[in-house]
This record gives structure tokens, sequence and C-alpha cells, in this order.
């Protein structure tokens, strides 16, 4: 039987096609293996996302229509994505850590009249039912509970999740096009309030099978989650999307778990895994053994990677890729497995594919080497995003000049390999040096009593900038602000050493593990904040 292309034709870039055609390969094969529960065929994922799709029509959803998801990492909701993509509707996941303002604010910019919602969450829901401005109908998974909250079931109706799950497996006939939208995915809120961002088939096929590719997926592996939740791209198309395309068997973990890491690893035979960098941290450091390379994991695709990444691949006996993209933009660059990296800054070849540039302010090209925003241009169409949903100005903003704006600051060397270097809003100019916050983290994350931090500016007056470091200990140590200025002072250059300190017991994260900055540069400086300057530590420049 004929193998799956490694690059499908552009018009079969839709999640119904691929899903058809890998089904057709791989039939009984494992697609999905639950370490908790259930697993699930190529045959049978096939089958029940034309069953819910039929659903779906049943129940009025329309073509294109938005459809809202609050459910956990189970094999019903991977059917219901690719159910909701067969019949050309528009997932809207919801982070299932939101509430209150955070869940209210997304429910209401999505214009949604459905929510397909875990009985868990429906107490959340009931919380802001009252500002909940065009939603009136839940389907609730596994089905309605005997204790619906009166406000959910005098304001919405409230059917069983069955209601949509049905038993009519006529094929689809919807001509959905690798044009059309797959979903509004809410951006994690790292540099400010969540945007929706507008996503077509291309756009989610380009990401999911570039990191595919970049991971050496083939038919042979199984691809390990590591608890990535599915409301996030990473998880969604950069492990499901990307293993449905390269016939591997998906390995799905509810949430991180550090101790449970590589047992899950060691009983589902995991051979490739989509890692965070605060992961890599967190294995890294457990104490070393004997076994640690006799694993059956071969394949880390690592974002991005830890200064010790050397010394991981050797200690775990893995290859490591990485990589450089985001909700908004599949990526111009890939960082093969195994390649050496120059640095921990950078992310890859620039990929062909894409038209990469290093803009300064005035989105003028910048010459190698120099900082400025990367901003990017596909040269296949529809494989960036559509625009931010129900918010045209901060649209045009991104895609001035006919580029995208990434808000990341890069830039490229005379071999055409890119380096992130910041965020464009967490980069610090001090006394007319520009500082990289992700280098002055490297540094800090070193110090042996250090867990995790996070680098940020601050104003310490109307006209300049400070850096400030907000950091949590190891269990059972504590860190000492002054010795960890003499740290610091010994591996980085004068002015990139923190003058401010906060030790604190959590630093706030998106449910993806990403560092939230802004909550702590709009919290600045605290009556608990160490400075370095008012207790008189001197620097050694």
């Amino acid at each position: 039987m004929t193998a799956l292309p490694d690059e499908f034709p552009i018009e079969q870039r839709t999640v119904g096609q691929i899903l058809r055609q890998a089904a057709a390969r791989y039939q009984d094969k494992p697609v999905v293996v639950d370490v908790e529960g259930p697993t699930l065929s190529f045959c049978q994922l096939d089958d029940w996302s034309t069953r819910i799709a039929n659903g779906l029509i049943a129940n009025g959803i329309e073509f294109q229509q938005p459809v809202l998801i609050m459910l956990p990492d189970v094999v019903e909701l991977v059917a219901l994505w690719a159910g909701l993509a067969r019949r050309g509707a528009v997932e809207v996941p919801i982070n299932l850590a939101y509430r209150g303002v955070f869940l209210s604010r997304i429910v209401n910019d999505s214009t949604a009249t459905t929510l397909v919602v875990h009985k868990d969450y429906l107490e959340r829901v009931a919380d802001v039912a009252a500002e909940l401005e065009t939603l009136k109908r839940l389907f609730v998974f596994p089905a309605v509970p005997d204790d619906l909250p009166d406000v959910i079931s005098k304001r919405f109706q409230v059917r069983d999740f069955g209601d949509i799950d049905g038993d009519d497996q006529t094929p689809v006939e919807v001509d959905v096009s690798y044009r059309d939208m797959i979903g509004i995915m809410y951006t994690s809120g790292t540099t400010g309030v969540s945007k929706g961002v507008m996503v077509s088939h291309a756009h989610a096929y380009r990401y999911a099978r570039n990191v595919g590719m970049n991971h050496g997926v083939t038919d042979q592996d199984r691809y390990y989650t590591a608890g990535l939740p599915l409301f996030h791209i990473a998880g969604q198309w950069g492990v499901v999307y990307s293993s449905i395309m390269r016939g591997a068997t998906v390995l799905l973990r509810r949430g991180y778990k550090n101790d449970l890491f590589w047992k899950d690893i060691a009983e589902h035979g995991g051979t490739v895994v989509f890692m965070l960098g605060a992961i890599a941290n967190f294995i890294w450091q457990q104490p070393e053994s004997a076994e640690d390379a006799h694993t059956p994991l071969e394949k880390v695709g690592m974002y991005p990677v830890i200064p010790e990444h050397e010394a991981f691949a050797k200690r775990f006996g893995v290859l490591i890729a990485s990589g450089y993209g985001s909700t908004e933009n599949p990526g111009p660059c890939s960082h093969s497995l195994g390649s050496p990296f120059p640095n921990n800054q950078c992310v890859g070849y620039l990929k062909e594919t894409v038209q990469t540039r290093i803009m300064d302010e005035n989105d003028v090209p910048c010459a190698p080497g120099v900082v400025g925003e990367i901003c990017c241009r596909p040269h296949n169409p529809w494989e960036v995003m559509l625009g931010y949903w129900n918010k045209p100005e901060a649209t045009v903003k991104a895609f001035r000049n006919l580029w995208f704006h990434t808000g990341d600051a890069g830039y490229v060397d005379e071999q055409g390999r890119l380096y992130f270097v910041d965020r464009v809003t967490d980069s610090l100019r001090r006394r007319g040096e520009n500082i990289s916050s992700m280098e002055v983290e490297d540094i800090v994350n070193q110090h042996d009593q250090v867990l995790e931090c996070a680098v940020f500016p601050v104003w310490a007056d109307e006209s300049e900038q400070e850096v400030m470091v907000a950091l949590t200990c190891q269990p059972g140590s504590t860190v000492e602000p002054a010795e960890l200025i003499a740290f610091c002072n010994q591996r980085m250059p004068y002015f990139m050493v923190p003058r401010y300190i906060d030790i604190v017991e959590e630093i706030p994260k998106t449910p993806t593990g990403k560092i939230q900055k802004f909550p702590l540069r709009e919290r600045g400086i605290t009556a608990s904040t160490w400075d370095r300057i008012a207790e008189g530590v001197k620097l050694k420049r």
C-alpha cells in the first residue's frame, strides 16, 4: 500500500482528507493511546469523526460556524476536533484554566452560540452566565449531571454530548477547502489580553507538517505529548495532527507529571516527545541514573533549548531538534535533529518556503547580525493567520507593509540561521546597552538553588529601565540575593546583572508552561523586592 506523502498536494490539505488517507493506509493501527484510558485506531477516528460531523449537521451547526470547546485531553476531544474540521465548522478551544472574566471574555469575543463542555466546568460557566451575550446551547460531556446549576438550566439549552456523537456514518458531503477556517485559537496571553487567531486548514497543516518533519516523526514512532494540552497548537497540531499525517501513534497524557515522564516512556514505548524548555529543565535537574540513556526515547523537540542541551542529549541518548513559530505563524525556520547549536538562541536555518526579514522600528531591513523584529511572508497561500478575530486594527498592525510582524526580536547570521533574542516587549535597554532577558535567565537558572526565574524590565525612574528577576527556589533551599548577584557578576557583563530580585513562591504561567511576564511587569517593584543598589552591593566591571 502506498505510503503517505511527505508533502500533500495543496488541495488535499484539510484534516478530513488527510485523516481519510491515513485511515486507509494504517487502518487498525493505534493513532491515540490514552495512557490513562482507551486506545483509538486510525479507522476508528475516521469513522467517529464522520459520525460527529453528521451529529453537528443534525444539530444545526453551520459551515464555518464557531463552536466553543472546554474539554480535558480525552480521545473524545480528538474525535470532536476532527469532526468539526470535517463538517467545516470552526473550533474555539478554551484554556482549561480560564474562569471569571477570562472565560466570559473569550466566549463573548468568539460570538459562538454553542459550547461543548465537560461537566466539571459547569460551575465556571454558571459563575459568568449572566455576562454571556451570545451563548445559547451547551453539550455536556459525558452527560448532563443531575445537579445541573439552576442558572444554566434556565438560561441555556442543555444536551448530552451523545446528541452530537451519534451513529450516522454517511459520508459527509461538505466541500471543505484548505482556505477555510479550521479554528479560532486564542493566544496564551504572555504579552497581554488574548487575541483570537483565525487559522485556515492550510495554516494548521503547515505547522503540523513542519513539526513532524523537523522531529523526524515516522510511522514507526510513538509520540508522547508530555502533558501538552490539546487546546494548544503544540499538542493539537504539533503532536496529534502531525502524527496523523506521518502515521505515528500519539501517547496522550493529561498534564505533565515529573514523576511519570520516564514511566510513561518506558511502559508505552515513547520514541519522540514535544518538550517545552521548562520540562527539559525539570528533567535535567532529576538525579542522574546509569539508566538515563537506556530508554525508548530517541528524538526530542525542545522549545527553547536549555543551555545544557549538549549534555542533555548525551546523558539521555537522544537527538534534539528545535525551531521557531507561533499561533499566528507556523515558522520560518527549523533546526533538524542532531544538528549542532551555535548557542541556545539559535532556532534553525531559514526555510525556502517562507520569506523572512529582520526589520528595524521603521520596517527597514537589518544587516546580518543586527537585532530587529522578525517579520515573515509565506510563499505558499493561506499558511499564515487570516487575521485576529474581531480585531481589524490589530490585524492591520500585524501585517503592516505587507509583512507579518511577529513581535519577536532576533537576527540572522551569515549562514542563514535565525536567532531568537526575546519578545520585543521583553527586550531591555539599560544605559545604552541592549539586554536579552533570555540570556540573563539562562545564567540565573544555572545557580544550583534556583528552580526557575523570569527576567523583565522595570522603570527605576521616568527615563531608565533596570533589570529585575523573579525567581523560585529549589525545594528546601534558599537564595541569598547578594550571593546570586556575585554569581551573575562572574558570568555576565556588569550591565546585565539584575538590580532587583524578588523571591516568590510561584511564577505566573499559562497552562502550557509558558512564563507570563506581563503580570510581573505590571506588579513591578514591591515591598518584598531586594534592591542591589539600596543594599550597597557593588559590581565588578
